[in-house]
């Protein structure tokens, strides 16, 4: 997806994502955050939009989060303060695809519901692994595209309004496997549709 596009979908959808994709995607956002809990350390959020994983991760992780949308990000804010959640350090407006942070800085870096809507998955990928430390995880939440069924029909079918739904109904999982310094060690399939799914990778030691 072109930047412009992201910026204009999601101020469409921040008044009402919480109530509407967020429940959706509830299943992903507290498996994710369970795994991270169990590491602790400092976590990096990419893609946080209105913060709605927030709120789960331990008092004992240390979590900055990431937006591209500051209207997003407007909404993250105020749940961190509405509901003082101390384990949040910092939320910044930031283009995932040049993390504005120096390498080897996060146990874990953690990104649901984001990689389908980035204009360059790979260069993101590459960024997270970047600012990962060696040994540190890499956790993915994500729709991917099925290669045959209903459902690949319907994702075809969408796959043309990407711009105005704000995501990628078709994306191959492919597109985030292929960072050299990472390997995969867990994958899972969430919700009894399989409709999102679970990657957990390790940076190389």
């Amino acid at each position: 997806m072109k930047p412009e596009s992201i910026t204009t979908s999601y101020r469409r959808w921040a008044p009402i994502y919480d109530a509407t994709f967020g429940q959706i995607t509830h299943a992903g956002r507290r498996h994710a955050t369970e795994v991270a809990n169990q590491t602790g350390g400092d976590v990096l959020e990419v893609g946080v939009g209105t913060g709605l994983a927030l709120p789960y991760y331990a008092p004992g992780v240390s979590v900055t989060g990431i937006d591209f949308s500051e209207d997003m990000l407007e909404r993250a804010r105020a749940k961190v303060s509405e509901e003082n959640l101390s384990q949040v350090r910092e939320l910044r407006q930031m283009d995932a695809r040049k993390l504005d942070f120096a390498d080897d800085s996060f146990d874990i870096v953690v990104a649901m519901h984001l990689i389908s809507v980035v204009p360059d998955p790979e260069q993101v990928m590459a960024e997270m692994a970047r600012v990962c430390k060696p040994g540190g995880q890499i956790l993915v939440v994500n729709h991917f595209a099925r290669e045959e069924g209903c459902l690949a029909w319907f994702e075809r079918k969408f796959a043309p309004f990407a711009d105005y739904l704000g995501w990628h109904s078709n994306f191959p999982k492919d597109r985030v496997l292929g960072v050299d310094a990472l390997s995969l060690v867990e994958e899972k399939h969430l919700t009894k549709l399989g409709l999102f799914t679970f990657l957990r990778m390790q940076k190389a030691a």
